[in-house]
C-alpha cells in the first residue's frame, strides 16, 4: 500500500517536473489523478493474471514472483529523468512504469491475501482482514509523514525546486526498500497455505470462477468493489490533486491527510470486530449510508471553505476515513464468497476488475464540470459509489460462519 499510495502523496508536489512550465493547474491535476488511475488499471490485469498462478500454482510462489516486480518498477521510476531533460517521454515513462507496478501490486494481494486469510480463525477473519488491510491507512499515514519532513528541508514549486527534482525520489527509494525486503520475507520465511496444498485444483480457474454459485458471488463482489473504488477515488484519490488546484495550502492537505491516516488505523480493527459480530453486510450498508449523506455534506463543506484550515481538515478528514472504512471489511466480506480451489482468482478478480471504471474519474469530472461546478464534481462520484455499495451490501449473504 506505500508503493501504490507514492504517486498520490510524494508525486504530487512535484508533478512540475514532468510537465512544461507553461501547463495549467487543471493539466498538473489531470497528469496526477493519471499516474494514480493507471496503477489501479493495472491492477486488475494482475489480479487475473496472477490470480490463476495463485489457484494453479500456490499463493506463496506467486506472492515471490510479483513482489520481484513491483520492486524492481518503483526502483526504475526513482531514476527518471524530467521534462526538461526529455520531453514528455518524462511523464510518459513514468505513466508506463506505474501501470506495469499496478499489475504487479494486483497480483501481491491477489495471492498473500488469501494466503493470509487461510490461516485465519474462523471466529476472527473480520478482524484479520481488517488488520491486513490496516495497511491502507497506515501506508498513507507513514508517507505523508516522510514526505512532509522531505518537504520541511527542500522547497517545492517549480520544475527547478530541489523536491521536484530529487527530493521525491527519497519515499521511492524506500518503497524500493521496503518492496525488497517483502520479497526477501515471502522467500525466506513465509509457508504455502496449507488448505491451498489440500485442495485439488480445477484444471482452470477462470472457468470455474464463471459459472454457477462463483458466477452470482462475482457480480456481487463487483457491484459492491465498484462503489468502494468510486469513494475511494472521490476522496482520497482525487484529494491532493484537487486541492492543490483548488489553492488551498499544502501544509493543510499534507495534515488533513496524515489525521485521516491515523483515525483509520485506529477504526480499522473496531470496524473489523464489527463486521464479525453484526455482519460484513450490514456494517458495509451502514458505511455506505454515511458516504451517501454526511461524507458528500463534509466534503462539500471543505471544497467551499479552502482557504480554512480548519474547514479543509475537518470536512476532507471526514469524507476520507468515511471512504477508507470499507476496506477494512471487504478482503474478509469477498473472501468468503469463493472455494479454495478459486479463492486467489475471485477474490482478487473481485476485488480489482472493478476499480477500471472508477480509476477515469478525472475524466468523468471533466465532463462533469462542463454542466455544474468542476470544484464539485467529486461529490457526484461520491454518491455514485454509496449507491453502488449500498446495493451490493444488501443484495449479498452473511457468511461470516462459512468455514474457508
Amino acid at each position: 500500500m506505500y508503493d501504490v499510495y507514492l504517486p498520490v502523496i510524494a508525486l504530487a508536489p512535484a508533478i512540475a517536473y514532468f510537465i512544461p512550465a507553461d501547463a495549467s493547474a487543471t493539466e498538473a491535476a489531470t497528469l496526477t489523478a493519471l499516474i494514480f488511475a493507471v496503477s489501479l488499471v493495472g491492477r486488475p490485469i494482475g489480479s487475473i493474471v496472477f490470480g490463476v498462478l495463485g489457484d494453479r500454482v500456490g499463493r506463496r510462489k506467486t506472492t515471490v514472483w510479483v513482489a520481484a516486480g513491483f520492486t524492481v518498477c518503483t526502483g526504475l521510476i526513482a531514476l527518471l529523468p524530467g521534462y526538461a531533460d526529455v520531453g514528455w517521454w518524462a511523464a510518459g515513462a513514468l505513466v508506463l512504469l506505474r501501470l506495469i507496478d499496478g499489475i504487479f501490486l494486483g497480483g501481491e494481494y491477489t495471492a498473500a491475501n488469501p494466503l493470509a486469510m487461510e490461516y485465519a480463525p474462523r471466529d476472527r477473519r473480520g478482524l484479520y482482514g481488517a488488520l491486513l488491510n490496516v495497511g491502507y491507512p497506515a501506508a498513507l499515514g507513514c508517507m505523508t509523514l516522510l514526505t512532509m519532513g522531505i518537504l520541511e528541508v527542500l522547497p517545492s514549486g517549480d520544475a527547478d525546486a530541489a523536491y521536484s527534482v530529487w527530493g521525491w525520489r527519497i519515499p521511492f527509494a524506500v518503497g524500493f526498500v521496503i518492496s525488497a525486503m517483502v520479497f526477501v520475507h515471502y522467500l525466506r520465511s513465509v509457508p504455502e497455505s496449507e488448505l491451498w496444498a489440500k485442495t485439488a485444483g480445477v484444471g482452470n480457474p477462470l472457468a470455474a470462477l464463471l459459472r454457477g454459485r462463483n458466477l452470482r458471488n462475482f457480480a456481487v463482489a463487483f457491484v459492491t468493489s465498484t462503489g468502494a473504488w468510486l469513494i475511494l477515488d472521490a476522496t482520497i484519490g482525487v484529494f491532493t490533486g484537487h486541492f492543490k488546484k483548488l489553492g488551498a495550502d499544502p501544509g493543510t492537505v499534507n495534515t488533513t491527510v496524515l489525521i485521516s491516516a491515523v483515525a483509520g488505523v485506529a477504526l480499522f480493527p473496531l470496524i473489523g470486530a464489527a463486521g464479525q459480530r453484526f455482519g460484513r453486510r450490514h456494517v458495509i450498508m451502514t458505511i455506505a449510508l454515511f458516504n451517501l449523506v454526511p461524507g458528500p455534506i463534509a466534503f462539500a463543506f471543505a471544497i467551499g471553505n479552502f482557504t480554512s484550515s480548519a474547514a479543509v481538515i475537518i470536512g476532507a478528514s471526514i469524507a476520507i476515513v468515511a471512504g477508507l472504512t470499507v476496506f477494512a471489511m471487504i478482503t474478509a466480506y469477498i473472501m468468503e464468497m469463493f472455494p479454495t480451489e478459486v479463492r486467489s482468482s475471485g477474490y482478487g478478480i473481485a476485488y480489482s476488475l472493478p476499480s477500471i471504471i472508477p480509476a477515469f474519474y478525472p475524466y468523468y469530472m471533466l465532463w462533469l464540470g462542463k454542466g455544474m461546478n468542476y470544484d464539485l464534481t467529486p461529490l457526484v462520484i461520491l454518491v455514485a459509489g454509496g449507491a453502488f455499495l449500498l446495493v451490493g451490501a444488501y443484495i449479498s449473504k452473511d457468511l461470516r460462519h462459512v468455514h474457508l
